[in-house]
């Protein structure tokens, strides 16, 4: 093999993410050529309807996997939370880079930080996820729906039509724009649970096709494999759809691994939290075993019920 594409999607952050590993697969296998296939996704045409409410984040994906299936790109460079737990046959999720820093952040133009918020602020954000534990914490506030890519964001933001919006950190930080903003407050992962696959990339290639394995794994993180591994086993098993608020994070403390989910609906009532703590070596079905504990308590009627509050007024649109 001597030259090598990679499908991106073709937002800010997307071609930062994709340049990023086209440069370590370059260092690490001086004699292939890297190219970039860049490609539009449905995700970033509309922009005006809830993620949800066109297919959820899938619509991210497909297109970058389609031109794989036809030959056109050998592998794809995703953030990993936006990767449906569902490959298509013929490609397979081969490696998962290094974890960075998975919290998300406070946005203002006007206030110092989430505490400072009066009541009824108006905040921004497109996650049911963020939405579920804002509200849980602060049920006085005005959740408005926020779509776009990051600038733009920032400019609804700027213009004065949210009083605050919260994003995910890692992606403000690699396109260096949190110096634009007048208040930004780190929230915890205690505060604010993050989704499944959160702050890594996904390494999506063709399959039987060894030189590209060989490379996928070139950029593999082995803890952090572990850990996305287990939170999209449990995804998978609840069945959590796009329009279901969940969270979920797995860390390696020492020798163990930290499991810590929720679930509830998008208004911060009914909420389902729990944690589950295993050996390292004995935790290849930790995922799986969370879902099921919750499974057991009542989480399946909990995330139909959710789903079915998430967007009353207004009828999915699937894949």
């Amino acid at each position: 093999m001597t030259k090598l594409v990679i499908a991106t999607r073709v937002s800010d952050l997307a071609l930062w993410q994709a340049y990023h590993v086209k440069e370590r697969i370059e260092k690490s296998f001086p004699e292939i050529t890297v190219e970039l296939n860049k490609i539009v996704s449905n995700g970033d045409k509309v922009l005006d309807k809830p993620l949800a409410l066109i297919g959820g984040k899938g619509h991210f994906t497909k297109e970058l996997e389609d031109a794989m299936l036809a030959g056109e790109a050998d592998i794809a460079v995703h953030s990993l939370k936006d990767v449906p737990t569902y490959i298509p046959k013929g490609l397979e999720l081969a490696s998962v880079t290094q974890r960075q820093d998975q919290s998300d952040v406070f946005l203002s133009h006007k206030y110092e930080n989430l505490e400072a918020l009066p009541q009824g602020a108006v905040v921004g954000t497109t996650s049911l996820r963020r939405r579920m534990q804002l509200l849980k914490q602060r049920p006085d506030l005005k959740v408005k729906d926020l779509r776009g890519n990051v600038n733009t964001r920032l400019r609804k933001l700027a213009e004065g039509r949210y009083d605050a919006i919260i994003l995910a950190y890692i992606g403000l930080s690699r396109l260096d724009l949190l110096k634009d903003i007048p208040f930004t407050q780190k929230l915890s992962l205690d505060m604010m649970i993050p989704p499944m696959g959160q702050a890594a990339l996904g390494i999506e290639i063709v399959s039987k096709n060894h030189k590209l394995r060989e490379i996928a794994i070139s950029l593999n993180d082995p803890n952090t494999f572990i850990c996305t591994k287990i939170e999209r086993d449990f995804i998978s098993k609840i069945g959590a759809g796009c329009s279901a608020p969940v969270a979920c994070n797995a860390v390696i403390v020492n020798d163990n691994i930290m499991f810590t989910t929720m679930i509830g609906y998008p208004d911060g009532t009914n909420i389902m939290q729990e944690v589950m703590m295993r050996n390292i070596f004995e935790g290849k079905n930790l995922g799986e075993d969370m879902a099921q504990k919750m499974i057991d308590k009542g989480a399946l009627d909990l995330l139909k019920r959710a789903e079915e509050n998430a967007f009353k007024d207004e009828m999915p649109q699937r894949l």
